[in-house]
């Protein structure tokens, strides 16, 4: 197993992690009781979709602003951890797998980077 392929499949192992997660999450665990589900999916899974096509492309741009993308996961996962204590195993895990997905991200962007380099010169 290559870097690069160990980097790209954490990153698809963090996305697709937050995307069921995330979906679970908001429509069977703890739906919510004053917004509508639909609202709730737009607003938390909808952006997460934006990166898919160049994620499962192997894209390196399309990885690096990905993990830019992912830091509201990230941040979303901490306040809800800290604000609500009876999510706090949902959050901790939403955390983990927004982690997951950036370190996949930025080593895959650079290490695709890197190989791009060596083949140009060569």
């Amino acid at each position: 197993m290559t870097p690069i392929f160990i980097t790209r499949l954490l990153t698809l192992i963090g996305y697709f992690g937050l995307l069921v997660l995330l979906m679970l999450w908001y429509t069977w665990l703890a739906p919510s009781d004053t917004i509508p589900k639909s609202v709730v999916l737009v607003i938390f899974v909808g952006p997460l979709l934006l990166p898919l096509r160049g994620l499962l492309h192997g894209r390196p741009y399309t990885h690096a602003w990905a993990s830019f993308l992912i830091w509201i996961y990230f941040i979303h996962g901490v306040m809800e951890a800290y604000a609500t204590p009876e999510h706090r195993l949902l959050a901790s895990l939403e955390i983990i797998l927004s982690l997951t997905m950036y370190t996949g991200t930025v080593f895959y962007a650079r290490l695709q980077s890197r190989h791009a380099k060596i083949i140009q010169t060569s």
